[in-house]
């Protein structure tokens, strides 16, 4: 197998070269189902899982493999399997936080080129988690595109699109029917050969069909729509690299149930550049855009320039990603305590031994 039709490339060569001297193997992630591995490698396909010293090192959920990571592996070929031993440095990081009680990262996809958010025009349609999902992929440093699918069943495609390009400003919006095989050519040229995209949307928006579609045969299994409410079932059972033609790459991921934020109020800048721009011209730099005065952006919503609807959404995602950042930094605080008091102890135990 070419490595570099997988994704591989010079930086991850070179990030490789300390990982090579000690005898291990490069490999990209192919899927991950709970901490079993698939990987592709040069010799081709192997199961995988990770060392015991890796488990032991690392620090949290996040630290472990993921579907397109890249990983330095001992291999077993005749064994049909290998072992994990690293994973090399990120880029196109999608995540979000855990769904749950605990505030943790949970990481989708690695080495990410671009984010494909599919939202179906039918009963899903929904504005104000599209703007959640676009803070989510300009977070990863990858490009987002928005498909709208199922156009072939809304009365009014063009309008829908035209609500979307308002709030997704430069972002490529294009409109599907994966049934019929309609708006293909315009995603196919968001996905290059050797670059990876990940598909990220609910359960039921047509993802699975997206795909089948985009490889021209029923490989992905799809779910019929429920009567009551119009939603999809899952069918997507777990993450995985599918390698379509023309050469590009494409994490197929399972619907999401909560699109939960990660990182902090810094991170909203890609996803409201319009409301950004309007708070350049704020009497006061650190302008919260509540009741301060000489405020533009409450200006620009006085004068109909920025839709109400628009700035709560806003407002919403910001006061979760200040909630979710201060849960970091409090966990953070707690983990650098726990580890002074641990070393405090292994101090204390080496001045006991030396006397």
């Amino acid at each position: 197998m070419d490595l570099n039709s997988l994704g591989w490339n010079a930086q991850y060569s070179h990030e490789f070269e300390r990982f090579a001297l000690q005898g291990l193997s490069p490999a990209r992630v192919w899927s991950d189902q709970r901490h079993i591995y698939t990987i592709i490698c040069e010799q081709g396909e192997l199961a995988a899982e990770v060392s015991g010293k890796f488990r032991l090192e690392a620090g949290a959920k996040g630290d472990f493999p993921v579907v397109g990571d890249w990983v330095a592996v001992a291999l077993r070929y005749e064994e049909g399997a290998a072992t994990i031993h690293a994973v090399l440095p990120r880029a196109g990081l999608i995540s979000r936080r855990s769904p749950g009680e605990k505030t943790e990262q949970q990481v989708v996809a690695a080495n990410v080129d671009t984010v494909v958010i599919v939202s179906g025009l039918d009963h899903d349609f929904n504005i104000r988690r599209l703007e959640r999902y676009l803070v989510l992929a300009w977070n990863s440093g990858a490009v987002p595109v928005i498909v709208l699918n199922k156009a072939d069943i809304c009365d009014e495609p063009a309008e829908r699109q035209a609500e979307v390009e308002a709030i997704a400003p430069g972002v490529a919006v294009i409109a599907t029917s994966a049934t019929r095989r309609d708006g293909l050519a315009a995603l196919r040229d968001r996905l290059a050969p050797g670059r990876t995209a990940v598909s990220l949307g609910s359960s039921g928006v047509g993802k699975s069909t997206l795909v089948n579609a985009l490889l021209g045969e029923e490989r992905q299994e799809t779910g019929g729509i429920r009567e009551d409410d119009s939603r999809g079932r899952h069918t997507t059972a777990r993450r995985e690299l599918v390698l379509l033609p023309g050469g590009a790459i494409l994490v197929d991921n399972p619907g999401m149930r909560e699109v939960g934020l990660w990182g902090g109020e810094e991170d909203m800048s890609g996803s409201f550049s319009d409301i950004e721009s309007l708070a350049a011209d704020c009497r006061f730099s650190d302008c919260r855009h509540l009741d301060e005065p000489g405020c533009a952006v409450r200006r620009a919503l006085r004068d109909g320039a920025l839709h109400e609807d628009r700035f709560h959404g806003y407002l919403k995602l910001r006061r979760e990603l200040s909630w979710v950042e201060s849960r970091q930094n409090e966990r953070l605080r707690l983990e650098q305590k726990k580890r002074g008091k641990q070393i405090s102890r292994l101090q204390k135990g080496f001045r006991k031994d030396r006397r």
